[in-house]
């Protein structure tokens, strides 16, 4: 398990609440991992289950049924979901989409929707790239055009984690074409409205367990009121939630990473080879020397944006370099791990094959590490 007696961001309530953490993970998710991994999706079960042991949405303010704790608690299921191996998609529903509506819904919104939300009744999904437009958001050509007391929507999404499981997304679209991104919103549609349709589960490299979809809005008409926020101010809502995303991936990431260390200093103890333990060679043991050290970099710094972005002052380049510098980390640790294995880190058996596939796309979404240095550069 993660040693967390060192850290310093948690307080006393932290670390009772990632025991609690564990152990419903231990109860409710580890035994199902495989399975999970084979059908493509986890168990419709498991939101519920989740809402039950209070792991959805902890920094919901009370009035909305939620806990009213901060950013921390959130970060503690990142880090265990990651060091589990898990790719399901409570993190994106509890990071982000609970943000979006706390921050910007309407009163009637957040009385709605946000204590279903907490319960696990209704599993959430926030739909921005499109098959043209990724990290480019101003680039997306999903459009909704008043008509009356409603919207209607047409356009594609793709890539779109629990796409399968959501009944409610926020989608992206243009409301105004002509005013670039100044003409973008968000506008919440619901998988029970007539022209919503989820295409395929995507077939990918890694993340199994994780539906992600495509969806699609043939003339999907939903009344103005599921506008969220102000219309036209979708592109800056998403810049100011987007540093807390990056965040998520990067504690997500640094769990992840140090389980692939623990895996390889686990395996590398058992298996012999020339008649000594492979740990017992001095490659490995610089090898995971040269791991270590960084890991060890990698919580202090974690430790330091956490702190930061519960205090309310974590910037948009912090949270960028943050997450393109623990995704970075996730992956070297991972195939440096896989390597450590030998030809048994490439079956599937073994989770360090699961934990190197998964770390491959983390450099990708969440926005690119490209465009992640591109943020970072305009700071300086």
């Amino acid at each position: 398990m993660l040693d967390t007696s060192r850290r310093t961001c948690f307080n006393e309530s932290h670390d009772l609440f990632r025991e609690q953490v564990r152990k419903y993970f231990d109860k409710a998710l580890t035994p199902h991992l495989e399975r999970w991994e084979e059908q493509g999706i986890v168990d419709r079960d498991f939101w519920n289950k989740c809402g039950e042991a209070g792991l959805l949405c902890p920094t919901v303010p009370e009035e909305y049924g939620g806990l009213g704790l901060d950013f921390g608690y959130n970060a503690v299921i990142d880090e265990e979901l990651g060091y589990a191996g898990s790719s399901a998609g409570i993190t994106l529903h509890s990071d982000i989409v609970a943000d979006y509506i706390v921050a910007y819904g309407s009163e009637e919104q957040k009385r709605h929707w946000l204590p279903r939300m907490i319960s696990g009744e209704t599993p959430t999904a926030i739909a921005m790239t499109e098959p043209g437009a990724g990290s480019d958001l101003q680039g997306i050509r999903t459009h909704a055009v008043k008509d009356g007391d409603d919207y209607v929507i047409n356009g594609s999404k793709t890539y779109i984690t629990n796409g399968q499981h959501a009944e409610l997304t926020i989608v992206v679209a243009k409301t105004d074409p002509a005013q670039g991104a100044r003409g973008t919103s968000l506008i919440l549609i619901e998988a029970e409205r007539e022209g919503y349709a989820r295409g395929r589960n995507l077939d990918k490299i890694g993340l199994h367990a994780q539906d992600t979809s495509e969806l699609f809005f043939t003339d999907v008409r939903v009344p103005q009121t599921n506008l969220l926020g102000a219309e036209g101010m979708g592109f800056a809502y998403l810049m100011n939630q987007l540093p807390q995303e990056r965040l998520s991936i990067a504690c997500s990431a640094q769990g992840a990473a140090q389980r692939a260390f623990d895996e390889a200093v686990k395996f590398t103890k058992e298996r012999k080879a020339f008649g000594k333990t492979v740990f017992e060679f001095q490659n490995t043991k610089f090898t995971l020397a040269d791991m270590a050290a960084k890991l060890q970099v990698g919580w202090a710094h974690l430790d330091w944006a956490i702190g930061r972005h519960i205090a309310g002052e974590l910037t948009a380049a912090e949270a960028s370099a943050a997450k393109l510098w623990h995704t970075e980390l996730q992956w070297e640790l991972c195939d440096a791990s896989l390597q450590l294995h030998g030809g048994a880190g490439y079956m599937n058996e073994y989770l360090i094959a699961r934990l190197w596939r998964a770390a491959r796309v983390t450099r990708i979404f969440g926005g690119t590490n490209e465009i992640m240095k591109e943020v970072v550069s305009r700071a300086i």
